[in-house]
């Protein structure tokens, strides 16, 4: 065994070392900060990172203490912390313990935070109106991360199990630094460029701490996704992670996965729907069919169609009847017209002229046939009939009616 392997110290050992040495010679001490990534578990711990311009340092309330907090501690907030370095063994790290905490207000990147959004929210960049609706099955999507995280792990894989109908095209880009703000912008701008034009663009990485997520604060970032004519999406950070492209994107979602999901179609939520529109179509074909059989069942059980001969001798016999009924009344109006005219050739024959002949009357008529009224109607020489009740008497004009007197 060599020398150096005889004089080696565990891990534990080592740690414990450091443990000692720091912690031994850093008494209470108050340090000044910017509070981010505030953890509230059910143990009622508070745990949280505490941070300036250049590092950060984790710092953990325990219970007793954080519930002597006259209000929680906010994300964003400046606060002087009151407390001691540790050493965490298990992790081989340090963390400030705090005892107390006095508050300051919002730290410098919360203010820059609200100013341009502010600013941003006056100009109209965030207004409801300008959101563009996402396609129900877009056929490209351009993705823009890093080509290396787990956001573009996590959104692939969340698509894959929710919809394959879609093509998805990644653009790397760096998602945090200060080179990320310049990377992002051509990112979006080169995803104008695709041919054929991108349906839905997603704009996404993993969660992180307001320093890490502030390139998609960034004043030239959030006008670029606000500007996109493709509807855009931004998954950036986790649930309680709140970035001004978020605000300026058409659609916000929680996480990369929470993306996939906005962005994509449910295959089997489609597949659902598709078949409860089969059922209900075979249903209503099935009610449809069943109430035609009806309908055909009952026209097939009325005689017309089971006996339709009976019909033709139902009608025969209603025309025989009709028949005899027009006959008997064809024959009645006979009658009666035949009493009628009985009745009026009587009366006419009561004031016949004739009819006072049977009573030994003549009537004298010239040879033309007109009645003889008066003496001086004829000349000697004319020919008169004279008409008797039975025959007629023809006679001459001997000499006119001065020369009988």
């Amino acid at each position: 065994m060599s020398e150096a392997e005889t004089h080696a110290v565990s891990v534990s050992e080592l740690t414990g070392h450091i443990k000692a040495i720091l912690e031994g010679t850093f008494p209470s001490i108050w340090v000044e900060g910017e509070i981010s990534d505030v953890v509230r578990p059910r143990s009622g711990h508070v745990y949280f990172t505490l941070k300036d311009s250049q590092s950060q340092i984790r710092g953990v309330m325990w219970r007793t203490a954080a519930s002597r907090l006259k209000e929680p501690l906010k994300d964003g907030q400046s606060v002087l912390c009151f407390g001691d370095v540790e050493v965490y063994g298990p992790r081989g790290t340090y963390q400030l313990v705090v005892r107390k905490v006095q508050t300051q207000g919002l730290g410098g990147l919360q203010a820059e935070f609200l100013k341009l959004q502010n600013k941003l929210n006056a100009e109209g960049l965030f207004e409801a109106s300008r959101k563009k609706p996402l396609p129900r099955f877009p056929r490209r999507i351009g993705v823009i991360t890093s080509a290396s995280g787990a956001a573009v792990r996590d959104f692939l894989k969340a698509a894959a199990h929710r919809w394959t109908g879609s093509e998805i095209i990644i653009s790397p880009s760096l998602v945090q630094g200060n080179e990320a703000r310049s990377r992002l912008v051509n990112a979006i701008q080169v995803a104008h460029q695709y041919r054929p034009k991108l349906d839905a663009l997603v704009i996404t990485r993993g969660g992180g701490s307001l320093e890490d997520l502030w390139c998609f604060n960034e004043e030239r970032v959030v006008r670029a996704v606000a500007a996109s004519t493709i509807p855009t999406i931004s998954a950036v950070g986790h649930e309680i992670d709140v970035t001004l492209c978020d605000l300026a994107a058409d659609v916000r979602a929680l996480t990369p996965t929470d993306g996939a999901t906005k962005s994509l179609p449910d295959a089997e939520a489609l597949i659902r729907h598709i078949q409860n529109l089969g059922q209900r179509l075979q249903r209503q074909a099935d009610q449809a069919i069943q109430n035609r059989r009806t309908r055909l069942q009952a026209i097939e059980s009325r005689t017309v169609v089971k006996r339709p001969h009976d019909m033709v001798l139902e009608r025969t016999r209603m025309l025989d009847e009709l028949d005899g009924r027009a006959r008997r009344a064809i024959f009645a109006q006979i009658e009666l017209g035949r009493a009628h005219l009985a009745s009026s050739a009587a009366a006419l024959s009561a004031l016949s002229p004739l009819q006072v002949l049977t009573r030994g009357y003549s009537v004298t008529l010239s040879e033309s046939g007109e009645a003889i009224r008066d003496a001086k109607q004829v000349q000697p020489g004319d020919l008169l009939r004279t008409r008797l009740h039975q025959g007629e008497v023809w006679s001459r004009v001997d000499h006119d009616a001065d020369e009988s007197r």
